[in-house]
């Protein structure tokens, strides 16, 4: 079976991410904005590393639910950056506090932030039509610059391709690959 050649499949959790959860969509608003903070910490990093780290940031982060990691104060924070089971920046804690905060404004201004996010591309899946490796592209430049007018941090265009990937609203499995 023919997997995208990105993919260490000498790593069982790297594989079992791609075969089941890469480029699935997700509509789940807890999974979205899981997966926004991942993809946040993720910056400057391997996938991977976080891969690794992600049971113990959903302990961490009281299992990304939105409301409690809106609410966290500098204790918190605190405590965070002692946790050495999680990457321990500072600024991305901070922005995931922050970003959760615009993550409820954009609840209920859409009715869930799935609705948000899926509305960019209106509920399409935007599949790949060649195996030509791209970080960013006009989708996430446009989603990018809407979520830092709307105040969130750590949301590049980078990061934003990955998200979109990640959450399935893009589908960048290589042609030949099984999950395409």
């Amino acid at each position: 079976m023919y997997r995208c050649s990105w993919l260490d499949e000498t790593s069982e959790i790297y594989v079992k991410y791609h075969d089941n959860e890469w480029g699935v969509p997700k509509y789940d608003d807890r999974e979205l904005f899981e997966l926004l903070v991942l993809e946040s910490f993720q910056a400057g990093l391997s996938w991977l590393t976080v891969l690794k780290k992600r049971e113990a940031f959903r302990n961490a982060f009281d299992d990304f639910d939105v409301e409690k990691v809106a609410s966290y104060d500098q204790a918190k924070v605190e405590e965070l950056l002692q946790n050495k089971d999680i990457i321990r920046s500072r600024g991305k804690i901070n922005a995931a506090i922050l970003n959760a905060k615009v993550f409820i404004n954009i609840q209920k201004e859409y009715g869930s932030f799935s609705n948000y996010i899926w509305g960019f591309t209106n509920g399409e899946i935007i599949k790949n039509k060649d195996d030509n490796f791209q970080v960013s592209t006009p989708l996430s430049d446009k989603i990018s610059k809407d979520l830092k007018k709307r105040g969130m941090k750590y949301v590049g265009t980078v990061i934003v391709y990955s998200y979109l990937q990640s959450v399935g609203i893009v589908n960048d499995h290589e042609l030949k690959c099984f999950k395409y």
